[in-house]
């Protein structure tokens, strides 16, 4: 097992670069999780595991499958480098971001399309909603928050490991399953929009959210099957994004 004591260490700071920026995960395409909950859920999918990080006196749960993945320790100084949480637990795994392929792509036919959710705590809550209401992909657009920020890591909850998450144009997300007879569905506060109760679908539907204070960009709602809105009982003016998510992806599965 490798061992690393200084904060100087080339490692350290690459994986300090991996947890705090998004460029460097960009230019990876790599990405860090910590925790034993998050570790385990990436040895899951144990091909994506690139390098396991402990800190000095933690142990490592016997049944892991472990034996051909590189470990390297690290002292408690090291951690502080790239831990994002106060009171890390000490162990950490380097993945790789999985490449998909564009067959697999055109099979989705239940998919969450996210437009400018800037909060990482909302997408990551909304990823781990859909990967629970067993949707095939979660697309995410422009002005989103890094799919594979720590806080939306954290929010997710290994969720990453079970569904698919991308960023593409959704314009061209919408024109494709439309194409596919995959209906769009935006959500919206307007005369036009209908209460989520009130559709009817085949089994196949594509759920598409907004930003957290202005909605869904115009023009992706203008491209849409028909746009819907959650009715609002009491006096909260609206809903949070991910509250909101969950309410509709459950309606429509449910209806499936």
């Amino acid at each position: 097992m490798k061992r690393i004591e200084s904060t100087q260490n080339a490692l350290v700071k690459y994986w300090k670069k991996l947890a705090t920026t998004r460029k460097e995960r960009e230019r990876s395409g790599e990405f860090i999780v910590e925790g034993f909950h998050l570790v385990e859920e990436a040895l899951k999918q144990k091909e994506s595991v690139k390098q396991l990080i402990v800190r000095e006196g933690v142990d490592l749960p016997m049944l892991w499958p472990i034996d051909d993945i590189a470990i390297v320790e690290v002292t408690a100084a090291v951690t502080k480098e790239f831990a994002e949480t106060e009171t890390t637990q000490g162990v950490f795994a380097v993945c790789q971001q999985p490449a998909l392929q564009e067959e697999t792509m055109a099979s989705w036919r239940k998919v969450l399309l996210i437009d400018a959710v800037q909060d990482p705590g909302n997408i990551g809550t909304m990823i781990r909603t859909a990967d629970a209401a067993g949707l095939d992909a979660v697309i995410l657009g422009k002005g989103c928050a890094d799919s594979y920020n720590p806080k939306t890591l954290r929010s997710a909850q290994g969720s990453h490991f079970h569904i698919p998450v991308i960023r593409g144009e959704l314009e061209d997300w919408i024109d494709d399953l439309q194409a596919r007879g995959v209906p769009v569905f935006g959500t919206a506060l307007d005369e036009e929009a209908v209460s989520y109760r009130d559709i009817q679908h085949a089994g196949t539907f594509a759920i598409m959210m907004g930003n957290e204070g202005s909605g869904i960009h115009p023009q992706l709602l203008a491209l849409t099957d028909q746009n819907i809105m959650i009715p609002i009982i009491g006096q909260a003016e609206s809903l949070n994004v991910a509250v909101a998510t969950g309410i509709v992806l459950f309606s429509f599965v449910h209806q499936s």
